[in-house]
């Protein structure tokens, strides 16, 4: 089993600050032990009830595109039920539902298949929580 299944845990620090956090490089690295020149699927799993998992270009834009989105969608203000932690938290714990916290990727010859300009990138508008882990998972 360990041939077709290959597993690892990232720990991010996203900050205190709402972040779209590439993690596209950290995908190959793994991919290059886990995959071995091989075909399979990545999945890119975030066990948190605030965070979320996004294919996107980042660099030019988009990725405060994004979050300027879901501050216009999910704003921090005091409208949400879910109350604990900072002022609008409860707008983080709705986030997974529009950006959710995984993605099942293809691997062609032990590499990542995305298009030109997309990245595998972490989500987090969630101030309160600055440590993630992100479980990648190989399977091939």
């Amino acid at each position: 089993m360990t041939d077709t299944f290959r597993t690892h845990v990232l720990d991010v620090r996203t900050g205190s600050s709402e972040t779209v956090y590439d993690l596209t490089r950290d995908c190959e690295v793994f991919l290059r032990e886990a995959a071995a020149g091989r075909d399979g699927l990545l999945n890119v799993f975030v066990p948190h009830a605030t965070a979320g998992v996004a294919v996107l270009e980042t660099g030019s834009g988009s990725d405060d595109d994004l979050l300027a989105a879901l501050r216009d969608l999910l704003p921090a203000d005091d409208r949400w039920r879910h109350r604990h932690g900072s002022p609008g938290h409860g707008r983080d714990h709705v986030l997974p539902a529009l950006v959710p916290p995984h993605a099942t990727l293809p691997v062609i010859g032990g590499r990542l298949e995305l298009g030109t300009w997309q990245s595998v990138c972490l989500v987090d508008t969630n101030r309160d929580n600055p440590d993630r882990q992100v479980r990648l998972t190989f399977l091939g």
